[in-house]
């Protein structure tokens, strides 16, 4: 029988029962190597304390400090005692309180001069910051006698613990760090039998240290060396396993049969070429040229298409399906709202012309049909829209998850375009591509530029195509900051400049947060109960966003009295909504008062201003992507970000930051730094997170990239790891379940 790794062996055998139950059920570890791989999130310096300044209010925390003094104290008439012992570190003081008959051990061993390790919860009682029962670990030796002996003894005590790294493990309430810690030491002989995912060539190459070498390390180090050289190591396991899951992957889809889609000289897309007003821009022109290569390959493609907000990824998409019709076959956008399905259906069609007509009367003999599905669309429609996807009548199909459903059917579907991936779930990506006959050519397009980082890490199953270059002719928006609470004549002002914006001839957005319906307001009511337990950003936290329908009407009988005033937000019938942007593309409406349903795809050249109120309650690249709905004609754009946030917070940080550049890929660095990854990645694919202790996307670039390298070339000459037995194992133990599945559907 084969012997169980000890890397597997349950918590239980080695800790009993209710240790392990804790580890299980609160900290999500259930084996020896769970354990090990639970790494200390930083380390205290013994006999340095520890600043009590800085200690957050309602977290779990652990400091080490001084006993500055200790004294019973008697309530109800002598019936009750406490003990309340006070903390120092010499720059602040934090008051311990222990009930009962909790208060005997301390009292004698919390002596004025002793030093400990503290853990508890952060509380105010009496204005002051305190922790209740605290738990704790004394770090010094008792003095013994008075006198020089006893303080001798006091020095070298306190000698022998200076220097020394403290592990503080990430914790909860049922079990503190020094506890984790003991249960570390009774499974840190198991890493002797850590298993080397790293290739001897690569490890010794890189100068990286052994893997129990560094497990050793990085949970009982001697010095500060031993932190980083343990932290180099295993930062390059969790890049390396990751990446050469994602190489096998992708290597693994180009074993995939595909239709291959080769150009057709006189095709419609040379038609739809010939109709253009204007070249595209070498940018354009590069990355047609990767997708059209790979659409000629027999496996199937799969391709991230991202660039800089109005770079035009929405007409490379559809060159792409026109090749795909030219060859055959049909293709399918998938878009995340009603209101940006039919936005690309109307874009699209506007820009085919009679080709969007394929056996219409007045249509070209050349062209295709071009159809929406949505889940909204009358039965008549749907049928129809169905009937010419069974029989290939419709080249272009364009709709929501309603694609997804098992009733629609394709003739040859033979591209999938995904717009704004990180809004759909790989279960639904994944149902659209298994319509195909064989696996169709999957093209992700995302509007937000993505650091590359995370291109490496969330979408590593795909390809890379980057537009970076604006086409000719898009004008330069410029962005400005309204402090409205500071300077309210500011806000006047923003109006104003609305206003001249439409004398002019030009239209404007007004983008506000919430859309102020009954509907809103009961989420509004739950905000606010979740946010008591919460201390606010800002200032303007206090008060509920500000809502479409409230502003549309002080707006129109305000600041905006006379101007065609219209509302857009989400909750309005598919057939409104749509009826809104034909008349605000039409030229028939001045102003629109819109939540963020306007933030991509959404294309009125005549549109020149914006005004986002509530500025700070939007991120970064939400704010960059709403801004280049404005500036998309020869007149230039104008960006204000309104905001109440105090001038020296974190959120109008964010939007100076926004305001000083047009750079999205700059941007997305900043709200990448400023959101830190477990939101990023969080959204994108939970298994990388989870995955993720050491390595950083946002600081560990350079090994993400090496890694990447590294896991190409390895799986390019042993595809099935026949040679690397330990990195097999490796990747099992770190790729569960759920991660495995995910990278399968990716």
């Amino acid at each position: 029988m084969e012997r169980v790794s000890a890397f597997d062996e349950p918590l239980k055998k080695l800790l009993g029962g209710a240790t392990a139950k804790v580890m299980a059920e609160h900290l999500d570890l259930h084996t020896v190597g769970d354990l090990l791989h639970h790494y200390p999130r930083r380390y205290e310096e013994r006999g340095r304390l520890t600043a009590l300044t800085e200690l957050p209010l309602d977290e779990h925390v652990t400091v080490v400090a001084q006993v500055a003094d200790a004294r019973i104290m008697m309530f109800n008439n002598g019936r009750g005692k406490r003990l309340e012992v006070t903390l120092t570190d010499g720059s602040g003081r934090l008051q311990l309180v222990f009930f009962g008959h909790g208060v005997h051990k301390p009292h004698k061993e919390l002596l004025p001069g002793r030093r400990a390790m503290f853990a508890g919860k952060v509380s105010v009682f009496n204005r002051k910051m305190q922790l209740a029962h605290p738990t704790y670990q004394l770090l010094d030796a008792r003095s013994g006698d008075d006198g020089a002996a006893g303080e001798a003894e006091m020095t070298e005590a306190v000698d022998a613990f200076a220097g020394q790294l403290l592990p503080i493990y990430p914790a909860c309430k049922q079990l503190d760090s020094w506890r984790i810690a003991k249960a570390v030491d009774a499974v840190l002989p198991s890493a002797q039998e850590a298993v080397d995912p790293l290739p001897p060539a690569l490890r010794d190459g890189r100068g990286l240290v052994p893997l129990p070498e560094a497990l050793l390390r990085i949970h009982r180090p001697q010095t500060k060396a031993d932190i980083a050289a343990a932290r180099d190591r295993l930062r390059w396991d969790e890049a390396f396993v990751l990446q050469v899951a994602l190489a096998r992957r992708r290597y693994a889809d180009t074993q995939l049969p595909a239709a291959a889609r080769r150009a057709v000289p006189g095709g419609v897309l040379d038609a739809f070429d010939s109709t253009l007003p204007f070249t595209l821009t070498e940018g354009q022109q590069k990355v047609t040229g990767e997708i059209f290569d790979a659409l000629a390959t027999e496996h199937p493609m799969h391709r991230l298409l991202q660039g800089e907000v109005g770079s035009g990824k929405t007409l490379v998409a559809l060159r792409a399906m026109l090749r795909v019709v030219d060859a055959g076959g049909q293709a399918a956008m998938l878009a995340p709202t009603e209101v940006l399905a039919q936005q690309h259906h109307r874009s699209i069609t506007e820009m085919m012309g009679e080709l969007a007509e394929g056996g219409l009367l007045g249509g070209s003999d050349l062209g295709t049909k071009v159809v929406l599905l949505t889940g909204s669309m009358g039965t008549a429609a749907r049928r129809q829209a169905l009937l010419d996807l069974v029989t290939g009548e419709a080249g272009i199909v364009i709709g929501t998850h309603a694609l997804i459903e098992d009733k629609v059917k394709f003739h040859d579907l033979g591209l999938v375009v995904v717009d704004e991936q990180h809004r759909f779930g790989v279960e639904q990506r994944d149902a659209l591509r298994s319509k195909g006959k064989q696996p169709p050519h999957l093209l992700v397009m995302t509007a937000t530029p993505i650091p590359r980082t995370v291109a490496m890490t969330v979408f590593g199953d795909l390809e890379t195509s980057v537009l970076d270059q604006l086409p000719a002719g898009r004008s330069p928006i410029a962005s400005h900051v309204v402090p409205a609470k500071d300077k309210p004549h500011f806000l006047n002002r923003a109006w104003e400049r609305v206003r001249e914006e439409v004398e002019t001839g030009h239209q404007a957005y007004v983008v506000c947060p919430r859309i102020g319906d009954d509907a809103d307001a009961t989420a509004e009511k739950k905000g606010k109960t979740a946010k008591k337990q919460a201390a606010p950003d800002e200032e303007a936290e206090k008060r509920p966003p500000l809502a479409v329908l409230d502003i549309a009407d002080q707006l129109a009988k305000g600041p905006l009295a006379g101007l065609r005033v219209e509302v857009l937000h989400g909750r309005m019938p598919p057939d409104d909504k749509d009826d809104v942007m034909r008349r605000f593309a039409a030229g028939q409406a001045d102003v629109l008062v819109a939540t963020t349903v306007i933030e991509v795809g959404v294309n009125v050249p005549n549109a020149t201003a914006m005004v986002i109120m509530d500025a700070d309650r939007f991120g970064v690249s939400q704010l960059h992507q709403l801004r280049g709905r404005v500036g998309r004609g020869s007149a230039p754009g104008l960006c204000l970000l309104v905001s109440e946030a105090h001038e020296a917070g974190p959120a109008r940080a964010r939007l100076s930051a926004v305001a000083a550049t047009l750079d999205g890929f700059e941007l997305s660095r900043i709200d990448l730094e400023q959101r830190r990854e477990g939101d990023v990645l969080g959204q994108a694919q939970s298994g990388v997170r989870s995955s993720l202790r050491v390595l950083s996307v946002i600081d560990d670039e350079e090994v993400i990239a090496a890694a990447r390298e590294e896991a190409v070339r390895i799986v390019a000459d042993d595809p099935g790891l026949e040679r690397l037995p330990e990195l097999r194992t490796a990747l099992d133990a770190l790729l569960d379940k759920d991660r495995e599945e995910y990278l399968d559907k990716g």
